[in-house]
């Protein structure tokens, strides 16, 4: 749109939101500022002074703004209006029906919805990155939304075409051309993303192990469509990889750019600071290509045909052109893996070769024959051998560095590295503030063991190596998130290893000061001989030290499991004894009828006693509205009067269902004809309740109190300061007026309060001072018995 040229991405994104929420009727959005922010990630503040004005300046949304109670734009009407121009126009792209609108709508709820939190209870998730805010967070929402609507149902994005600048990478220029800025922001953009997990850079390798083409995914739409990314990845894989052609994305000579399969809606614009040579995911350069920094998360699966195949897929030295060709075909795939002939040992190292078919097929008679038998399920263990890596996206990305030790593991060895890998990456998330990191964390942790012992080659025991040196941590220091001198949740150098170098430093030189002041005729080499016995000395020290805390650590463990077993003990045990209360309620008659196993009272009756304290309240109600509070003969007139009324509501409501029910069957069941009418009754006085309340209020507030309330009310916000200039005008009016109503209701509201406080101390009174009755009424049999003459005697007396 030619208004939204040179404006920020946040007012471009607070178009594409508008025209999501547009209705289809009227095409006016009615929306807050500060809703509006929580949609872009921005603050209410930052979106009233430098979104929506920009907006009204861009001649493509209409903006109608109410101000707030300090002036501010508050509310918002907006209409987008090429999206308004475009309704009835045949063809028009923008003619978007009901339907479409309600489309775009969810797919921007799904991508950057801030989430909500319903009046119910419910709670509505925010998006993808709904949670993205500051800066940046508009230019990355739109980034986000951009990859979701180009990517496929594969979750692949179609990379731009064209020279791009090899720095910067051909998923960064696609990045830029969408958002239309440098490659450099891109970029930047792109690791933001990757860094929440959102979008992944794939780099593939030829079957030589050359960089081949690199693929740009957003995972999120390849689950919506009940894929995954590494199936997409595989199937890239084997397109790619042709075994009798070269690859003309790494062969060697003039690059080409190859058309796409469909049009792309990414621009063809060349990127800024860009460099005129295309990057190595298109062309291959005539120097050693360096590795990317992203690693293959599925390992190759078909030969690339191409000249320098015979290294194999790792690099390693040429081996023999027919090494292993007469190998057998693993059970679990339709041909041979492409396995590192240096890794495997051959030959060409100094190592036995393995014996040829024939005398495989000679020593398998022999066995047969009478030789040693092999461990039951030997066979079957080996034939179960997965040449691939597990099918697991996260196991996938973390054992990734160490696929050609995978690929020498036995079938039990590879179920025990799987669980073991496992293990460590549930370990290592919990650590991490992002969730979904720990499959990279492990990947970089292997990759750097497997640097440190010299790479594949030199690993001679793969499995003991995996399982006691590449998976586990190595603490540099006390801290539990320390991993060789890097903090595992940050990825920065440990402080507490700094710490501990610095200790170390200075009790060293702390050491060399002593000896200088008490042995200063000592040469160098004796000096340097009592340091070194020193040292060990403070060493041995520190060793019994913390030996010493661990056994105290151990000790306070102890004690801290005892506590805690101690206290689920005694919460079963009240568990226990709250169960058998319960059931001992349960248990129990109702108190007004004598049901059997009603819980101290049955339904019936606490429908009842409920129905008998609403009458009552109802009665208050109604006296508290129009009674004289300091005659009780006014107020007990009234209350008999809500009485009677309830009574005849009940008695007519009652009659009312024995029309709609059948009344054979509550006369055949009189237990749920108590019942229906008991809960009849209740309705009914709930209903009475609302009424006389709703009575009463209106009743106080037409009292003078209300009234006085009322009319300062109205003076009060006629006065405020952007009402001054015009008291009398409609705005003023209806603002007055609203807070007259409101005072009104609130002075009502309290006089009823007031009231009913009133009558209830009466009632309780009364109570407490009605006089006892008669000892004749109370025990009328004692009364009745005549006394003898010596009772009669001492009562007289």
């Amino acid at each position: 749109m030619a208004g939204l040229d040179g404006v920020s991405d946040a007012v471009r994104l607070a178009v594409v939101v508008l025209m999501s929420r547009t209705p289809s009727e009227s095409g006016v959005v009615e929306i807050r500022t500060s809703e509006l922010g929580r949609w872009l990630g921005l603050s209410a503040s930052y979106t009233a002074s430098r979104v929506v004005p920009v907006l009204r300046r861009s001649g493509v949304v209409s903006v109608e703004t109410a101000e707030g109670e300090y002036g501010q734009d508050d509310g918002l009407k907006c209409r987008v209006l090429p999206l308004w121009a475009a309704q009835d126009v045949a063809g028009h792209p923008l003619n978007l029906a009901k339907k479409e609108l309600a489309t775009l709508l969810r797919l921007l709820e799904a991508v950057m919805a801030p989430g909500w939190t319903h009046r119910d209870g419910r709670v509505t998730p925010a998006g993808l990155i709904g949670e993205r805010t500051g800066r940046g967070a508009a230019t990355d929402r739109l980034a986000l939304l951009l990859l979701v609507l180009e990517a496929r149902e594969t979750g692949r994005v179609r990379l731009c075409g064209g020279a791009v600048d090899t720095k910067r990478g051909r998923a960064a220029a696609t990045v830029a051309r969408l958002l239309g800025c440098s490659a450099s922001a891109g970029e930047r953009v792109l690791e933001r993303l990757e860094d929440r997990e959102l979008v992944l850079r794939v780099r593939l390798k030829t079957g030589s192990g050359m960089p081949n083409r690199s693929r740009l995914m957003v995972p999120a739409v390849a689950v919506a469509h009940g894929r995954t990314v590494a199936d997409d990845v595989q199937k890239d894989r084997a397109q790619a990889l042709e075994p009798e052609f070269s690859d003309p994305d790494v062969a060697a000579g003039p690059a080409q750019v190859l058309g796409p399969e469909t049009e792309p809606q990414v621009s063809g614009v060349t990127v800024t600071d860009e460099a005129d040579v295309a990057e190595p995911d298109g062309t291959a350069a005539l120097h050693t290509d360096h590795p990317h920094l992203v690693t293959p998360v599925i390992p190759l699966l078909l030969s690339g045909g191409f000249s320098g195949e015979g290294r194999g897929g790792e690099g390693h030295r040429s081996e023999r052109v027919c090494a292993r060709e007469d190998q057998a075909v693993d059970s679990g795939s339709g041909a041979a893996g492409n396995r590192s002939p240096v890794a495997e040992g051959g030959p060409l190292r100094g190592e036995k070769p393995k014996e040829s078919p024939v005398d495989e097929r000679v020593g398998q008679r022999a066995a047969g024959a009478g030789g040693w038998p092999k461990a039951v399920g030997w066979d079957r263990a080996q034939r179960q051998r997965r040449v691939a890596l597990p099918a697991d996206f996260g196991l996938q990305v973390a054992l990734e560095p160490v696929a050609g030790l995978w690929e020498r593991l036995s079938g039990w060895q590879q179920d025990q590295v799987e669980a073991a890998a496992k293990t460590e990456m549930a370990r290592l998330a919990g650590l991490l503030a992002l969730p979904g990191g720990a499959p990279r964390l492990l990947a970089d942790r292997l990759a750097d063991r497997l640097a440190e012992s010299g790479g594949e080659a030199l690993v001679n025991r793969p499995y003991p190596w995996l399982i006691r040196r590449g998976l586990v941590q190595r603490q540099a220091c006390s801290d539990w998130r320390c991993d060789d001198g890097i903090r595992l949740d940050t990825g920065a150098e440990c402080e507490s290893c700094h710490n501990v170098i610095h200790i170390r430093r200075a009790r060293r030189a702390r050491i060399v000061a002593e000896i200088g002041r008490e042995l200063p005729g000592l040469t160098d080499r004796e000096r340097q001989r009592v340091l070194e016995e020193r040292l060990r000395e403070q060493t041995d020290i520190e060793a019994e030290d913390l030996v010493r805390r661990r056994e105290q650590a151990r000790t306070e463990q102890a004690h801290r499991d005892a506590a805690r077993a101690a206290a689920q003990e005694q919460a079963e045990r009240e568990r226990v004894a709250a169960a058998a209360a319960e059931a001992a309620r349960q248990a129990l008659p109702c108190q007004d009828c004598g049901r059997a196993r009603a819980a101290g009272l049955c339904e019936t009756c606490d429908h009842r006693r409920q129905t008998e304290t609403l009458i009552g309240e109802a009665g208050l109600l109604a006296a508290a509205g129009s009674a004289d509070l300091a005659d009780p003969g006014n107020v007990a007139t009234a209350t008999t009067a809500v009485r009677t009324a309830i009574g005849n509501s009940i008695a007519a409501a009652w009659q009312e269902f024995l029309q709609i029910t059948d009344v054979a069957a509550l006369e055949a069941n009189p237990e749920a004809a108590r019942d229906a009418y008991a809960f009849t009754a209740l309705q009914t006085a709930q209903q009475a309740v609302q009424e006389y309340q709703d009575n009463a209020l209106a009743m106080l507030g037409r009292t003078e109190e209300a009234e006085a309330e009322a009319r300062r009310a109205y003076k009060t916000e006629q006065g405020r300061r952007w009402y001054k200039h015009n008291p009398t005008g409609a705005d003023a009016v209806a603002a007055a007026t609203k807070a007259a109503d409101a005072a009104r209701e609130r002075t009502a509201e309290y006089l009823l309060a007031v009231r009913l406080e009133q009558l209830r101390g009466q009632a309780a009174a009364r109570t407490e001072t009605a006089a006892p009755a008669p000892w004749k009424d109370r025990l009328p049999e004692p009364a009745a018995r005549a006394l003898d003459g010596d009772t009669a005697g001492a009562v007289m007396a």
